[in-house]
């Protein structure tokens, strides 16, 4: 089991709260957050303080303790691609009142690598890792799909608009393999170049608008997801595990006098606050589940597309990171209070993340433990004279069973063999510091 991550993010005051010549209510020190309300009486006027995993001080760039946007991926975007590697599902999820600096930290600026956010450093990195020959005799396979919940629709950002693009995709869930997206394109990338050219697509096609809080708020909760694959043999023995990394950028909460929306902005608004709510009760269920006196409670994931994607992520089988970003400025108290609060229940939450071992490969490895137990029976000795007979007649049964597992063991490691030596899609076969690309014939 594993307690979700949480860490907070300062940004500097925008244009808008510098021209209103707003005052700075935020403090950090170390992993704790505090802030404080400007509009109380000195008297009164005591800081809240909060703990976090982590706080981030992104205020002033010119402070010694200014964190950068490589800061920020080395202590979150490595140890996110670490657990991939090690097997696990990973999820980074921003989360924050529009304008407070949520796509800057995922996505950051795209013309400036100093700038890049999490996840085209995670993408990057998870190349630069395959590349770099530690992983020898593997194979690789990444998959990305990258799509938006726009007004609780959910829409493929990867397609081109006249295979349908604004087409509502229906969320299913299977009883194995959990919820996902039907027909979701799909697209193999095997290198950062592909990557870059389907983000660079997917955010052209994002649904963002001018707000007086943000000129490029987000109208849309956007999730990309990399699936990857790693296949190798180990002692003549197939291993193959298959990680899935959520990336997500929520659009912001938002109050329609700060924002002054109106018409199509005002009912944006108003889905994303319902997803949102949303999101925030199934964080305080899972957090009041956490308690091991606790009875099960129901979890709302249904309520909210949102939610339902998220699934796994939010209570269930991942390593899971919530960063809280938060406006600096004394006019969004509230706003920021409301983010730091629910970030803070959010630590409660425990998921049971599990290495995600394909099945026949897992049936292999237990065919294996157990024809090596029936072998161990066979040798094992003492048995007394008066069973005998017994000893013999179970010897027979043991070497018949060992025959059995044996060829089946065989037959289940050369269909595995077959099938990586098949796959359709581009791969990346390690070999030294040999790449080799093949293909399907």
């Amino acid at each position: 089991m594993a307690s979700v991550k949480v860490a907070v993010r300062v940004r500097p005051f925008n244009e808008r709260e510098l021209s209103m010549d707003c005052k700075c209510i935020i403090h950090m020190q170390d992993n704790k957050t505090s802030i404080v309300n400007q509009h109380q009486t000195l008297s009164h006027m005591t800081p809240k303080e909060f703990v976090y995993d982590a706080s981030y001080w992104s205020f002033d760039h010119t402070d010694s303790h200014y964190v950068s946007q490589l800061d920020v991926y080395q202590d979150l975007g490595k140890m996110t691609l670490d657990s991939a590697f090690d097997g696990y599902n990973a999820c980074v999820c921003a989360y924050g009142q529009t304008g407070s600096g949520k796509s800057f930290s995922m996505m950051g600026l795209a013309d400036s690598d100093q700038l890049q956010g999490l996840i085209p450093r995670i993408s990057k990195n998870l190349f630069c890792t395959i590349n770099s020959g530690q992983c020898q005799q593997t194979t690789y396979r990444c998959e990305v799909s990258y799509l938006e919940i726009y007004n609780e629709k959910v829409r493929d950002l990867l397609r081109s608009k006249d295979k349908g693009l604004s087409e509502n995709l229906k969320v299913r869930e299977h009883p194995k393999t959990g919820v996902y997206v039907q027909d979701l394109s799909q697209h193999t990338v095997v290198n950062y170049d592909d990557v870059d050219e389907l983000l660079t697509r997917g955010n052209h096609n994002r649904t963002v608008a001018s707000t007086q809080m943000n000129e490029a708020s987000s109208r849309s909760h956007a999730i990309f997801t990399v699936k990857f694959c790693q296949a190798k043999m180990v002692d003549n023995f197939p291993s193959e595990t298959i990680s899935k990394i959520n990336l997500v950028d929520l659009a912001g909460s938002e109050r329609a006098d700060s924002t002054g929306a109106t018409g199509i902005r005002l009912k944006e608004g108003g889905n994303i606050n319902k997803s949102l709510l949303t999101f925030i009760n199934v964080i305080s269920t899972l957090a009041d589940m956490s308690g091991e006196q606790t009875k099960k409670q129901y979890v709302p994931y249904r309520d909210s597309v949102l939610t339902w994607l998220l699934k796994d992520s939010l209570g269930g089988n991942s390593k899971t990171v919530i960063l809280a970003a938060i406006s600096p400025a004394d006019v969004n108290y509230a706003e920021t209070m409301s983010t730091l609060r629910y970030a803070n229940r959010a630590k409660n939450i425990i998921n049971k993340p599990t290495v995600n071992e394909d099945p026949n490969v897992k049936l292999i490895r237990e065919l294996r433990a157990e024809v090596g137990r029936l072998k161990l029976l066979l040798e094992s000795s003492g048995i007394s004279a008066e069973r005998a007979l017994l000893q013999v007649q179970s010897e027979e049964r043991l070497v018949e069973e060992i025959g059995v597992g044996e060829r089946r063991l065989n037959d289940l490691t050369n269909e595995w063999k077959y099938q990586k030596d098949s796959e359709k899609e581009v791969t990346y076969v390690k070999s030294g510091e040999k790449e080799e690309k093949f293909t399907k014939i």
